[in-house]
């Protein structure tokens, strides 16, 4: 679990192995913290680390979507900081320049893992 901004984010475990009980893949968006307490619990799991070509450039994003605060976005930018610095700790970095292009190359690894017995294969 994690706040943001006063909200909180997080997936139940029972929601996990329900999906993955049916003999499906299950993927998380998550950011880095949860992502490590996933791989803590599942150490099989396959992490995708998915970020703007800057700093500069996600800024530039947030605040044209003009959804949060000036505070907000400033929360935001910090833990977006931190974060970048953890993306290579990830098994896959997928920047995302280009749209078209970002989820071509997810799909492509999301399919490499999933490989041909219909989930995602343990490491």
């Amino acid at each position: 679990m994690v706040y943001v901004s006063g909200q909180r984010y997080g997936t139940l475990n029972a929601e996990v192995d329900r999906i993955l009980a049916s003999g499906k893949s299950c993927i998380l968006e998550l950011e880095t913290q949860g992502a490590r307490a996933v791989e803590e619990i599942r150490p099989e799991t396959v992490s995708i680390f998915v970020g703007a070509p800057s700093f500069g450039e996600l800024e530039r994003r947030l605040r044209e979507r003009a959804t949060e605060s000036a505070g907000e976005i400033g929360e935001r930018l910090a833990l977006a900081r931190r974060q970048m610095e953890e993306a290579s700790d990830f098994d896959y970095v997928v920047t995302n320049d280009d749209l078209e292009r970002a989820v071509s190359e997810l799909e492509r690894v999301v399919n490499r893992e999933i490989g041909a017995a219909g989930t995602i294969p343990a490491r």
